[in-house]
């Protein structure tokens, strides 16, 4: 191929597509602020280590218990009671202290969705 004296040959080049940066990881708890998250965690570590006091035990002796904070939050105030006081039977000592630690540290708590639940 010959080329004119006044014709240049134009090479073109294809511009690679920016592909959308990654999604930035504060952006997955848009729906729940973190300090909610961290105030649900705060109350489960304080239930854990009430529980190891209540049944006066190592971790790995702690009877199979699982209370339900979001489950808690669907009840009225009296029926939390009594599920706690229902969850709570096998426990030899006092339990009031504990269920109204629990219900004063749930108050104000919002009840989460399924998809972040385990």
């Amino acid at each position: 191929m010959a080329s004119e004296p006044g014709t240049q040959s134009r090479v073109m080049f294809q511009t690679k597509v920016e592909e959308p940066a990654q999604r930035k990881l504060g952006k997955l708890t848009v729906k729940y602020n973190r300090k909610d998250l961290q105030r649900r965690l705060d109350i489960e570590e304080w239930i854990d280590g009430q529980l190891h006091l209540l049944y006066d035990c190592e971790e790995e002796e702690v009877p199979e218990l699982e209370i339900d904070i979001d489950e808690l939050l669907e009840l009225t105030d009296a029926e939390q009671r009594s599920r706690l006081h229902e969850l709570l039977q096998e426990c030899g000592k006092p339990k009031e202290d504990f269920i109204n630690g629990l219900l004063y540290r749930m108050k104000g708590l919002r009840k989460m969705s399924g998809s972040l639940k385990k």
